[in-house]
């Protein structure tokens, strides 16, 4: 197994054996591997003993939300122009989100041209996004629900599904398809999964605002039907990261290019986009102007540094706005992971020194570290705990609940 990547480090880090990113497990895998793994900078080095080729490259949006192939190209490119001094038959795997019909269209004629073999024939092209989440990419991979291959080919559909599932510690459904019915199902499951949270958050709203009732409660009945499912019906923030947020968009653009109105999708970013602002008015209704308030998560989930389209960033900047003064603080994340997050607010390594000088406290990543929060550490202090990690134990605003499990007092006397 060899790696590429232009980045210097990251190679000479991976040839040393060590990780180059913080992600859970990942250590764990490159001590297995030992000298099976390695890597280099040099395409035609990696590609002179290979049968298959995996493309994990970005693939960033543009201005309207679509995403751009400019850096699968290239790569494309460089591949092809290697594979073109050789007889080999050679599998070219794409795990990057693209616009469905990029497969069929630019990339099997940049990969063409380069090799100067027939996609199908000489060379295999496949489709193979992955359906991970940073901070749980190895058990993703281990445990995946479903194996998604588009294939130009049956021959390389299977060389996939093989690799594929010798990682995997289940038995995942493998779907095979065309490419461009893959590149469909892979904004779909992401967009139907965030159309869920945006239909829990609006539940939590309605629950917000009616005598009694636990948005928890509600999400475990309507879930417990096996046409719906729990997964991902959780009452809390909105969705954030490098793959939700994007991929909604993306398949709303996709329908405007095709003249059909995404009305689903455009609905779930219009919850998604509000939530923020439900805590926002929550704490500018319980906290005193100019007073101190605590965000506590900056990265979009536990257990990774990054802060792409992070709800706590986003409430950290609202907050900022409104008159607060913010600090932050995150087991992981901090200014130079949250490029977004306004220089005025204070990062604060330490949680409890975070927590003392705040009025208000504002739970926005389910970190497992902030359950060590104790009783007499909140005491006194507003506490929003979005993800309701803190348990029914210690007195909080849970949003979905808050007429069922917090009594408020008024601002001059904030203890509950």
């Amino acid at each position: 197994m060899i790696g590429i990547d232009i980045n210097a480090k990251s190679v000479a880090d991976l040839n040393n054996g060590v990780a180059p990113v913080n992600e859970p497990g990942l250590q764990e895998l490159i001590d297995e591997a030992g000298s099976r793994l390695r890597a280099t900078t040099e395409v035609s080095v990696a590609l002179r003993d290979s049968e298959v080729s995996y493309l994990i490259v970005p693939t960033p949006s543009n201005n309207e939300g679509v995403f751009t192939n400019q850096y699968v190209i290239q790569a494309l490119c460089d591949i092809g122009e290697e594979l073109r001094k050789s007889d080999r038959r050679h599998t070219v795997v794409i795990c990057s989100t693209v616009m469905p019909g990029s497969c069929h269209g630019e990339l099997t004629t940049a990969l063409e041209r380069s090799s100067g073999k027939i996609v199908g024939e000489g060379i295999g092209l496949v489709y193979s996004p992955e359906f991970i989440a940073l901070g749980s990419v190895v058990k993703n991979m281990h445990f995946p629900d479903v194996i998604l291959i588009g294939e130009s080919d049956a021959e390389s559909g299977a060389i996939v599904e093989k690799n594929t599932l010798s990682v995997a510690r289940n038995t995942p459904s493998v779907q095979r398809m065309n490419m461009v019915n893959a590149e469909i199902v892979k904004l779909s499951i992401n967009t139907f999964v965030t159309t869920k949270i945006s239909f829990a958050n609006m539940l939590s709203e309605i629950c917000d605002g009616m005598p009694g009732a636990d948005v928890d409660v509600v999400t475990e009945a309507v879930g417990s039907d096996s046409r719906i499912g729990t997964k991902y019906l959780k009452g809390a923030l909105g969705y954030g990261g490098p793959c939700f947020p994007r991929d909604n968009i993306a398949l709303t653009r996709l329908a405007d290019s095709l003249g059909v109105d995404a009305t689903i999708a455009q609905a779930t970013d219009a919850v998604n986009d509000r939530q923020s602002k439900r805590i926002l008015e929550l704490v500018s209704k319980m906290t005193e102007p100019g007073a101190t308030v605590a965000i506590l998560g900056l990265s979009y989930k536990p257990d990774t540094s990054v802060c792409e389209m992070s709800q706590g960033v986003e409430i950290a900047n609202l907050l900022l706005a409104a008159g607060f003064i913010v600090v932050a603080h995150d087991p992981q994340a901090d200014h130079s992971t949250a490029p977004d997050l306004d220089a005025r607010v204070q990062f604060i390594s330490d949680l409890d020194g975070a927590v003392t000088q705040a009025s208000s406290v504002v739970l926005t990543t389910a970190w497992p570290e902030f359950q060590s929060l104790t009783r007499e550490q909140l005491h006194g202090k507003f506490v929003v705990d979005a993800w309701g990690i803190l348990g029914n134990e210690r007195p909080t605003a849970r949003l979905g609940k808050l007429q069922a499990s917090v009594k408020y007092k008024v601002k001059e006397n904030q203890d509950v």
